[in-house]
């Protein structure tokens, strides 16, 4: 899933996500983001995120737990919810459960995650399981807060974020597709940080709650790599098989492929945006860095085997050249293949499964990515 933090996925435009070379059925939006910048009655007003922004097709918003944990010493936390200072003009804020299950109703998304604590990647087992325990307390008040909410849509035509019928008909608005109920999702986040014990009471206590998706969050936050693996290769295959296995914040192109082995469902990272922002390239072999001197006169597309519109058109040594002179055209290009390696890979994924071969294409795959650029 495309990162689209305040309502865009940095340097592409929507009509690119949506083209059959993307073809991005999904992208995320963030709570706290949102919320502190243009705020949501802005976008109440505009009639939720999926107008505001003009984005059609589904949307994911974390709850902004994440972003709260990442101020460090700028925020407490308490019982009740989580007081900070906005990053943004410097006002006193206050986040809870119910307040991020508030503002994610309004924003209208598909999904909406459970407001979480995240402990540090190395945290103590004292301090996860404090951590743990109160993200499972605040799991069940998000869970009542969501479904009161829910409760309070229905019988109307859709979300905040949707047009209605009669608009669409007019044409006043663009179609919807139609798998966009109005009905939104909530799916509950695993804690623990590094701590296996910690990790299955979690999952335990979330899924006695009850949720439409499960969600694996705190990892990639400092943790070694192996630590990572571990968890994830302990507790996802335990997540109900029935319901989407997600795991936040992750990751590279062998980062997926790990996790689709071990069972996971779903991904978010702003690596292919924000790399190709800082001048490198996913491809095949490897990743490129675009400012090298070595590609100064290389007539060679990005990855010879993609056939993105970038990689169809463009040279490595154009790329360099618009990257060194500071052509904002350059992180667009580098972002749009990015994301079109990231997408063409999981569609990949599905396809070897489908076919029963995705233990010969993770091999091939792992193979080529170590090979190295030429």
């Amino acid at each position: 899933m495309p990162v689209g933090t305040a309502g865009t996925v940095k340097g592409t435009r929507f009509e690119a996500l949506e083209s059959p070379e993307l073809d991005a059925r999904i992208i995320l939006g963030n709570t706290y983001h949102l919320w502190l910048r243009p705020g949501i009655e802005i976008i109440k007003a505009c009639g939720g995120l999926h107008r505001f922004s003009g984005w059609d097709r589904a949307l994911l918003t974390d709850s902004g737990g994440f972003q709260v944990w990442s101020l460090g010493e700028l925020r407490k936390i308490t019982e009740a919810g989580t007081e900070f200072r906005s990053h943004v003009d410097g006002s006193l804020r206050f986040l809870s459960p119910e307040v991020s299950m508030e503002v994610q109703h309004a924003l209208g998304s598909e999904i909406v995650m459970v407001f979480d604590e995240c402990a540090p990647g190395q945290a103590s087992s004292e301090d996860a399981r404090r951590s743990m325990e109160l993200t499972a307390r605040w799991a069940k008040r998000s869970r009542e807060a969501f479904d009161i909410l829910q409760d309070s849509v229905v019988g109307r035509q859709g979300m905040a974020g949707e047009t209605t019928v009669d608009e669409r008909a007019a044409g006043k608005m663009p179609a919807l597709p139609v798998e966009l109920s109005g009905k939104q999702a909530l799916f509950g986040i695993i804690q623990g940080a590094g701590h296996l014990d910690l990790r299955k009471e979690s999952l335990r206590r979330t899924t006695d709650i009850g949720f439409d998706g499960y969600a694996l969050g705190g990892l990639s936050v400092g943790e070694e790599k192996a630590v990572m693996w571990e968890v994830v290769g302990e507790v996802a295959p335990l997540m109900p098989t029935e319901k989407p296995r997600y795991l936040m914040g992750v990751g590279t192109p062998e980062d997926l492929i790990e996790g689709v082995s071990l069972g996971v469902d779903m991904f978010d990272c702003v690596l292919p945006t924000r790399n190709g922002r800082n001048g490198q390239a996913f491809t095949q072999l490897g990743k490129l860095n675009i400012k090298n001197a070595r590609w100064a006169e290389d007539v060679r597309p990005l990855d010879e085997s993609c056939h993105c519109s970038v990689c169809l058109r463009h040279a490595r040594a154009y790329l360099r050249h618009l990257y060194l002179s500071g052509e904002m055209l350059a992180s667009i290009l580098l972002t749009h293949h990015n994301l079109a390696f990231f997408l063409d890979t999981m569609r990949r994924v599905r396809q070897s499964i489908r076919s029963g071969k995705f233990t010969q294409f993770r091999r091939e795959f792992t193979d080529q990515l170590n090979s190295g650029i030429e």
